[in-house]
């Protein structure tokens, strides 16, 4: 069983390495496709290995999705709100240091989560079963204070979030198989990579530099990410994105380093805080963990603390290999045509998109595309477009 599991390590860091660096194919996707096709896996296998995959890509890509976000403009929900400092970061020559930041933050981030565990399992249940009645209007009032956050955008930021929410209420109430795949693909994948044509951009030499860190900053920051972490683990629809900028509510105003440092390490967080829900609420709060769920239930203590074990080998794996792949990313993406890398992109993500949605799942995502570039002619957080899932949500728990 040992040589089995280590297997679906290796074999689950290799899909979490292609997961993050390839725009539009998500690990709710890989995992949605291996559970519909764990009739045929599991004659060879167990379900605890095939969660055990699950489990490692899950990890490993939160490390590696940071790539394409920064060097490329094609991030996920998850990862969108590195694009600014992280593309800024690119531009002056800093992509490398950039992409080291998040898998600072990613690895600070799973060992403090790990050693709070135990406080969680005491705490989680009491507190859940306390707030659970009132969720619908807690993520109302964490949205608008994202939205008023915008100061003398607001109009247009609560415009752009009850556009994207109401789009997304459609979109999910639709007969389509993988809606989330046009939908934030094209809100947040697409809709970038086209900005980047119509900014005509010319990638630097990069330099391979390591970032100073600030002490009394950085414990700053990663309190911060500890707290909306643990509070965005537990409300459905709130991404590690918009734990971020509450996050910068509660730290104040950070630099690009401290941001990316920060986005890095709530990216991870909510990931562990996904399985540790599972435990001790019994809810699923992504696609992965719904998988996980299926192969694993109930989920015991046991299995609890192999994953977590599990969890601590392939963050020290993912932190190197990240690192390794970001020096050659940087190498190669200097002497590409970035304009024709976007153009390559956007092709490979509607071919995608049309293959597993149809035709009606392109439309959804040129039409998401389109809401997606909105925020930009504005000069708007991009992070309210994902009302297109926080106001679903909302009327889910208030109906």
């Amino acid at each position: 069983m040992i040589i089995e599991i280590l297997i679906a390590i290796i074999l689950g860091c290799l899909a979490g390495i292609i997961t993050g660096i390839t725009p539009g194919i998500h690990i709710n996707l890989v995992s949605v496709l291996l559970l519909s096709a764990s009739p045929i896996l599991l004659n060879y296998t167990s379900p605890l290995i095939l969660a055990v995959f699950i489990l490692s890509m899950a990890i490993m890509h939160t490390f590696t999705d940071a790539i394409p976000s920064i060097f490329l403009g094609a991030p996920e929900a998850d990862t969108v709100l590195n694009v600014l400092p992280g593309h800024k970061m690119l531009m002056q020559g800093q992509g490398y240091e950039a992409v080291k930041l998040t898998v600072i933050g990613s690895l600070l981030g799973l060992i403090l989560i790990i050693l709070l565990i135990p406080l969680l399992l005491f705490t989680v249940n009491p507190l859940y079963s306390s707030i659970q009645n009132y969720i619908a209007y807690i993520l109302i009032i964490a949205s608008l204070i994202l939205i008023i956050k915008d100061k003398n955008k607001w109009f247009f930021s609560l415009i752009i979030f009850l556009l994207a929410g109401t789009f997304g209420i459609i979109v999910l109430n639709m007969n389509l198989k993988q809606p989330l795949l046009p939908l934030l693909s094209g809100l947040f994948g697409a809709s970038s990579l086209i900005l980047s044509l119509k900014d005509k951009i010319k990638i630097p030499k990069q330099i391979f530099s390591s970032p100073s860190l600030d002490k009394k900053e950085t414990t700053k920051v990663m309190g911060g990410s500890l707290i909306a972490s643990i509070l965005t683990g537990f409300l459905p629809g709130f991404s590690a994105s918009q734990s971020a900028i509450l996050a910068s509510s509660i730290t104040g105003k950070l630099k690009s380093n401290s941001y990316l440092l920060m986005v890095g390490a709530i990216n991870t967080i909510v990931m562990i805080i996904s399985f540790v829900a599972l435990y001790t609420i019994d809810k699923a709060r992504n696609g992965a963990i719904i998988a996980i769920s299926k192969f694993i239930d109930p989920f015991t203590m046991n299995d609890l603390i192999t994953f977590i074990a599990i969890t601590l080998i392939v963050g020290g794996i993912a932190t190197f290999v990240t690192l390794f792949v970001t020096k050659h990313f940087s190498k190669l993406i200097e002497r590409l045509d970035y304009s024709k890398v976007a153009i390559f992109i956007l092709t490979f993500i509607t071919i995608l998109v049309t293959m597993i949605s149809g035709w009606l799942g392109l439309l959804i995502f040129i039409i998401s595309t389109a809401i997606g570039i909105l925020p930009a002619l504005r000069g708007i957080n991009r992070s309210h477009l994902m009302g297109c899932l926080i106001l679903p949500v909302i009327l889910f728990f208030l109906l």
